[in-house]
């Protein structure tokens, strides 16, 4: 029998929130984090054509990689113990579509969660619900490296 999810602190999340997208490279792209729980996660862009294209006029593929390393990186974080962070180690990804412009959503999923490794996926849809990418991610943990946000992370713990 599978130990069940933990209950996470809506707090800590608000902080949570706040202070991974107050950073400054989720700023410099356009990042939101638009939903995160469990093994689950949904992060947005808004495409700026000043910001995002490369010479070809669609969306370089730096810009989705990122968004797929950060989908993935998230939906395997809340679960782990509050002192624990995580690195990716491997990132794959296929461009199936070109985006050229609007909202872009990156919804990310947890595989298979671990204590040492997790596994995990993310695929990013245009506004009208295109697929235009799909990335998986190896993430390994990093004890020591959680994120002291001032309040528990879990309210069952």
């Amino acid at each position: 029998m599978s130990k069940p999810a933990p209950i996470i602190n809506p707090e800590y999340v608000r902080r949570l929130m706040e202070m991974a997208f107050d950073a400054s490279y989720p700023i410099l792209i356009g990042m939101t984090l638009d939903d995160i729980a469990i093994d689950s996660v949904s992060i947005g862009l808004e495409l700026d054509p000043q910001r995002h294209l490369q010479p070809y006029g669609i969306v370089h593929g730096g810009v989705l990689a990122t968004l797929i390393d950060t989908a993935t990186f998230w939906s395997a974080f809340l679960r782990l113990p509050s002192d624990v962070g995580l690195v990716n180690i491997d990132l794959k990804l296929n461009y199936l579509q070109p985006a050229i412009t609007g909202r872009l959503t990156a919804v990310g999923r947890c595989i298979r969660p671990g204590r040492t490794l997790s596994y995990t996926e993310a695929h990013i849809y245009d506004e009208s619900g295109q697929l235009l990418t799909h990335g998986t991610s190896t993430l390994i943990t990093r004890p020591g490296r959680g994120f002291d946000l001032g309040v528990a992370k879990f309210l069952d713990s």
